[in-house]
């Protein structure tokens, strides 16, 4: 047996963990969620609930959400616990050989918790719902559209490493090289809450692939996101207040190819907002996924119009060129993406473009929450 002296104490370690676990059942509101799982159990075993579909898929949508935040604590918990008794026999027996194992536990539960500890910076009103996204090129020519096409892999690549669904809708081509615009839907729980981070322009600065002088070129492409909206949520939309043009999808980025005339452009004509789709199987498909990304851009609207400060939702809306960009993007003569709002940077680029944004997405959600704070 091992001297009682020479065992590490990780109480303070577990203390912590502790206490940040408390807060996360506050601010989840386990207790609650617990009361309303039983709820929600009785109405999803109710065999009548599939008489009205819309209202099932709701309780069931909140049957998950809920379950999974009960799940996610209660199995923390359990994991924190078991760290306890081993790091109390270890100290009681003085067995130094389950430190390692302690250290790992302690490790893998810091992991888990910091990213509960997110959720507590998700306060919007539609943090957690699916998010329409729209990416346009901006000045800088054919390196703009390449630009945007290289924001659209690292947004899916982001999705893709949070297993997220990814939905192209529309895309229109660059003349030369990339894109000068898409839309897009991202799927999963507080999709549009990390996508909030992201609305606004991104700047470039790089040696272009299309000079032949190889000369340094800056760019912008700008992203928007608003939240997917339920049927039941979608504003009226007057066919009078509508024009309707259909044409040939351009196939770029699409799954399916059209032959025929089914890629839908839909003109509200009070507000000037236009939305495309083209990527459904038929004309039908296309205008429906086309009225449903403008109900929600005219709810975005709408929410905008009753807000003092214009960006409170949004962010401001500013020209898609110099001076205006939220965040910056250089990959020569040196390396370094820094968002302009939040001060967060990093000197790889590569993994920002591959997709690593978490950081960028976290620091921006605790400046929101303190330039609220401050403001209130």
């Amino acid at each position: 047996m091992y001297p009682h002296l020479s065992v590490r104490d990780f109480s303070d370690d577990l203390a912590d963990l502790r206490r940040r676990l408390q807060d996360a059942r506050g601010y989840l509101r386990i207790d609650a969620a617990k009361a309303r799982l039983v709820e929600l159990e009785k109405e999803a075993s109710d065999p009548s609930l599939w008489d009205d579909p819309d209202a099932a898929r709701k309780v069931t949508t909140e049957l998950s959400r809920v379950k999974d935040d009960v799940d996610l604590v209660e199995g923390l918990e359990g994991r924190l616990s078991d760290l306890e008794t081993l790091d109390q026999l270890a100290r009681e027996e003085g067995d130094e050989s389950l430190e390692e194992e302690i250290v790992g536990g302690l490790a893998s539960l810091d992991r888990d918790l910091a990213a509960v500890d997110l959720q507590a910076l998700f306060t919007g009103e539609h943090d957690e719902r699916d998010a329409i996204c729209e990416i346009h090129s901006g000045a800088g020519g054919t390196d703009a559209a390449d630009w945007a096409e290289m924001l659209l892999r690292m947004y899916r690549r982001w999705a893709e490493r949070r297993g997220f669904a990814i939905e192209i809708d529309e895309l229109t081509p660059g003349e030369e090289a990339g894109i000068n615009s898409v839309t897009f839907i991202i799927k999963g729980r507080h999709a549009y809450g990390h996508l909030t981070s992201e609305k606004g322009v991104h700047r470039l600065v790089r040696i272009s692939p299309f000079d032949s002088q190889s000369r340094r070129h800056t760019a912008f492409a700008s992203l928007d996101a608003v939240p997917v909206l339920d049927e039941a949520e979608e504003p009226e939309i007057s066919p009078e207040d509508l024009r309707v043009d259909t044409y040939r999808s351009q196939g770029a980025g699409g799954q399916h190819v059209n032959v025929t005339d089914s890629a839908v452009r839909l003109t509200h004509l009070p507000t000037g907002i236009v939305v495309s789709c083209q990527n459904e199987r038929s004309q039908h498909q296309n205008r429906a996924k086309a009225m449903q990304i403008l109900a929600a851009r005219l709810a975005e609207r709408a929410r905008e119009e009753r807000r003092k400060e214009m960006d409170a939702l949004s962010g401001e809306k500013r020209d898609v060129a110099w001076g205006s960009q939220i965040r910056s993007y250089v990959l020569a003569p040196y390396q370094l993406v820094k968002d302009l709002r939040t001060d967060h940077e990093t000197g790889n680029v590569t993994a920002v473009l591959d997709g690593d944004l978490d950081a960028f997405m976290e620091a921006y959600l605790q400046w929101r929450r303190r330039e609220s704070s401050e403001a209130s």
